[in-house]
C-alpha cells in the first residue's frame, strides 16, 4: 500500500511550482501571443499541418473529437491560407421572360456596390421623369376643367374634371408604364459583397436550419396590384453561398437532416446550386433563381457518434453521418482524429501559459493578466482534467472558462493580476452542474447515513463511481460513493439459483454483475447455483453503467457467502476480468476524492490506475490508497475478522493461480 503523498521517480518534469522558477516568467503579460489563429492553436499540431495543407489545395477536412479541443479555431485557421484575390460579389437580376427564374452575376470583389448604385441612379432619373410627365398632364387637365367651367359658368364641369384627373391617376398608376410599377424594383439586388483584400470568408453554419444553410425565398403577402415584391428582391442566400472562396465550417454534422445533407453533397460537387423557397407552402416555393456559386472548402466536425450513429433498443442505427457525404470527403480530403491531452513536457507547459495569456486577451471584460501562481493552478488543474499522470488536457475551452471566472474573481477583489489564490476560489464558483450534483448527493447520504464509514458489515461495501466526463460533453468527472449490498440465500429452485441486482443498471453494469458469479465460484469453491443471490446497488435512482463497480459486487458477495464482514472505513472501485485480474477504470482521480469527502480513510483502486492520479493538494495525506492486482488482495485489504479471513484466504491461495493479462498502453480505460 502506498499513501497519496508518494510521488514516483519517473516523473518527467518537476513540480509546476519548481518548474515555473526556471522560465523566467513573472505574468502572462510577458507572453507574445501569435497573430495568426494557427500558430494559436495548442496541442494539435498534426492537424495544423493537414489543415495548412487542405487550405492550400482547397480539400475539404472531417474533424472527429471531443468539444472543447480546438476544432473550430482549425476551421478559423485556414482562411490565412486561401487566396484572398478570387473573391466576388454576387447579383441577383430580374429575368423578363420568367419573373420567378431571377439572374445571378458575379463580378470582382468590390465592384456589386457600384453596380447597384448605378442602376439605382438610372431608376431615380426614370421615376422622376416620369413624375414629372404625370404631374403636367394632370395639372393640364385640371386646368382646362376649371377655364371650362369658368367661361360656361358651369362648376360641373370643374367637378368632373377633377374626378376625371384622379381616375386617370389611378389608371396610370396600374399600367405597366405607369407609377405603380417603380424602377427601384427592377433595380439588382446585392446578395454578397466584398472589399478589395478582404480575408477568404469563414462561416460557421452550425445548428442552421434548411433555408438558413442552402438560402430561400421570402414569402410576399403581396402578390398582385403593382405592390408585389419581385423575385430577384426576395432571393436569401445561405451559408454555403456565403462561403464561396472561403471555408464552410458545420460541428455537429450528424443534425442535419438528411436531405440537407444530400443538397450540402450536391453543392459540393456541382460547385453551385440554385436557391429556392424552402417552405412548399410559400410563395417562394415558385421561385427558382440560377444556380449560385458555391465553391467552398467544407469543414465538418463532430464526435464519433456523428459519423456512426447510435444504436437504439431495437439495435437499429439512428442518426449518423449521409455516407455520400462523408465519402466525398474521404475520397477528396482528409478526416482527422483531434487530440484530447498532450504530454505534459516543458515545452506544452510553456504553451499552456500562452493559451492564459490569449484567453486573458481575447476576454472582452478585460481580466487581469495572471501572476506565477495563478499559472501554476491552471497548470496542476490541465493537469487533473486529463485524467492521467504525464498528461495535460486539451479541452481547452473549459480551462479558458476557469481562466475568466478567476479574472473575473480577480477584478471584484481588486488585484491588479489574477492569482493562485484566485483561481482556487474560481475552482469552488465554477464547479460544473454534475460536481455540484455529486456535492448535494454525498451530503445528503452522509445525513441519511445511506452508507458507513466506521466499523464493519457482512455483505455491505462502498463502491465508487463517478458522473458526468464526456457523456455530458465536459471534461471533469465528480466522483460518488455507491453502497453496494449483497444477501446470499439458499435457492428456491432446485435446478437454479438466481442472481437478481437491483438499481437501474445498465448493459454494461448488468454483464459485469454476471460475470461475477464465475469468479465467485472459483474463489469460494461453492456452486453458486445452489443460491440466490441479491445484489442492490443503493440508492441509484439515475441508473448505473459501466463495470467500475465489478470488484465491489464481487467483494459483497464473497462477504454474505463466507459470513466475513468488510472494513466499512475502505472505498473501492475497479473492473475485472473472468480471471479475477482488476483493471483499470477511468475518473480514478475525482472517485478517490470523493471518498476522502465522504470520510473515508482508505480506497482500493486498480495498481495499472496509479499513474493517473492527480490529486488536489487539499487531499494529500487525507486518504491511504491501496493498488490491487487481482482480487486476491482485494479480498485481503478489504475483509476484516482474523480467523475466517485467513481460512477464505488460505483456501483462495489453494484455488487459483491468478496470471497478469498484459494491457496496451493504448487500450482506453473504462469507465
Amino acid at each position: 500500500m502506498i499513501m497519496a503523498t508518494v510521488k514516483e521517480n519517473t516523473e518527467p518534469l518537476p513540480p509546476v511550482e519548481e518548474w515555473i522558477e526556471g522560465t523566467g516568467i513573472e505574468t502572462t503579460e510577458d507572453i507574445k501571443v501569435p497573430k495568426l489563429i494557427a500558430d494559436q492553436v495548442i496541442g494539435q499540431d498534426e492537424a495544423v499541418g493537414v489543415m495548412k495543407k487542405a487550405a492550400r489545395q482547397h480539400r475539404h477536412v472531417m474533424m472527429i473529437g471531443p468539444p472543447g479541443t480546438g476544432k473550430s479555431m482549425l476551421a478559423q485557421s485556414m482562411v490565412d491560407y486561401l487566396s484572398s484575390g478570387e473573391l466576388e460579389d454576387l447579383l441577383c437580376f430580374p429575368n423578363e421572360e420568367d419573373e420567378n427564374r431571377p439572374k445571378i452575376r458575379t463580378v470582382p470583389a468590390g465592384k456589386g456596390t457600384d453596380i447597384i448604385n448605378a442602376h439605382r441612379r438610372e431608376a431615380q432619373k426614370r421615376t422622376q421623369q416620369r413624375s414629372q410627365g404625370m404631374l403636367i398632364i394632370l395639372v393640364l387637365v385640371v386646368s382646362a376643367a376649371v377655364l371650362i367651367s369658368f367661361i360656361r359658368e358651369n362648376f360641373l364641369i370643374m367637378f368632373f374634371g377633377i374626378i376625371a384627373a384622379a381616375m386617370l391617376l389611378i389608371a396610370m398608376r396600374a399600367s405597366p408604364m405607369g407609377l405603380g410599377n417603380d424602377p427601384e424594383k427592377q433595380v439588382p439586388k446585392l446578395l454578397l459583397k466584398h472589399k478589395p483584400g478582404d480575408k477568404p470568408p469563414f462561416v460557421d453554419a452550425t445548428g442552421s436550419q434548411s433555408g438558413a444553410l442552402l438560402g430561400d425565398v421570402r414569402h410576399d403577402p403581396f402578390q398582385s396590384g403593382g405592390y408585389e415584391t419581385p423575385a430577384h428582391h426576395r432571393v436569401e442566400v445561405g451559408a454555403i453561398h456565403q462561403a464561396h472562396r472561403g471555408v464552410l465550417f458545420i460541428d455537429e454534422i450528424n443534425m442535419l437532416r438528411l436531405s440537407s445533407q444530400q443538397s450540402l453533397l450536391t453543392a459540393m460537387q456541382e460547385k453551385k446550386f440554385s436557391i429556392t423557397g424552402q417552405s412548399e407552402r410559400s410563395s417562394g416555393a415558385m421561385v427558382k433563381s440560377e444556380p449560385v456559386p458555391t465553391n467552398f472548402v467544407l469543414v465538418a466536425a463532430g464526435n464519433l457518434d456523428s459519423i456512426t450513429g447510435q444504436r437504439d433498443e431495437g439495435g437499429y442505427v439512428r442518426g449518423g453521418m449521409h455516407p455520400a457525404l462523408r465519402s466525398r470527403i474521404r475520397g477528396y480530403g482528409y478526416e482527422l482524429y483531434v487530440n484530447d491531452t498532450m504530454p505534459d513536457s516543458h515545452d506544452n507547459r510553456l504553451k499552456l501559459i500562452r493559451f492564459i495569456a490569449q484567453e486573458v486577451k481575447k476576454d472582452e471584460t478585460k481580466i487581469p493578466h495572471f501572476t506565477r501562481s495563478g499559472i501554476v493552478e491552471i497548470i496542476r488543474e490541465a493537469q487533473r482534467r486529463a485524467n492521467k499522470r504525464g498528461e495535460l488536457t486539451l479541452r481547452l475551452r473549459e480551462l479558458g472558462g476557469l481562466v475568466r471566472v478567476s479574472g473575473d474573481l480577480a477584478e471584484e477583489r481588486k488585484h491588479k493580476f489574477t492569482t493562485g489564490a484566485d483561481v482556487i476560489g474560481a475552482k469552488n464558483i465554477a464547479r460544473s452542474l454534475e460536481q455540484q450534483v455529486a456535492d448535494r448527493y454525498i451530503k445528503k447520504r452522509k445525513e441519511y447515513s445511506t452508507f458507513q464509514t466506521q466499523g464493519s458489515a457482512v455483505g455491505v461495501v462502498n463502491g465508487l463511481a463517478a458522473i458526468g466526463g464526456d457523456q455530458a460533453g465536459i471534461s471533469e468527472y465528480s466522483g460518488i460513493v455507491l453502497p453496494i449490498a449483497a444477501e446470499v440465500t439458499p435457492a428456491h429452485s432446485r435446478d437454479e439459483g438466481k442472481l437478481v441486482a437491483t438499481g437501474r443498471l445498465g448493459d454494461i453494469a448488468k454483464e459485469a454483475v454476471q460475470n461475477v458469479s464465475a469468479l465467485v465460484k472459483k474463489y469460494t469453491g461453492e456452486d453458486i447455483s445452489r443460491y440466490d443471490v441479491h445484489i442492490q446497488f443503493i440508492g441509484t435512482q439515475e441508473g448505473v453503467e459501466g463495470d467500475s463497480a465489478s470488484i465491489s459486487v464481487a467483494t459483497a458477495v464473497i462477504s454474505a457467502m463466507e459470513g466475513i464482514p468488510i472494513d466499512q472505513n475502505t472505498a473501492m472501485t475497479g473492473s475485472l476480468s473472468v480471471r479475477g485480474q482488476v483493471l483499470p477504470v477511468g475518473a480514478i482521480t475525482a472517485k478517490i476524492e470523493a471518498a476522502s469527502e465522504s470520510g473515508m480513510k482508505r480506497v482500493i483502486i486498480p495498481k495499472s490506475n496509479l499513474k493517473d492520479i492527480v490529486l488536489d493538494a487539499k487531499y494529500e495525506n487525507r486518504i491511504e490508497i491501496i493498488p490491487v492486482d487481482n482480487l486476491g488482495e482485494v479480498l485481503e485489504n478489504a475483509l476484516v475478522g482474523s480467523h475466517n479471513k485467513k481460512k477464505l484466504l488460505d483456501k483462495l491461495s489453494s484455488l487459483l493461480e491468478v496470471r497478469s493479462i498484459p494491457l496496451s498502453a493504448d487500450v482506453p480505460s473504462p469507465r
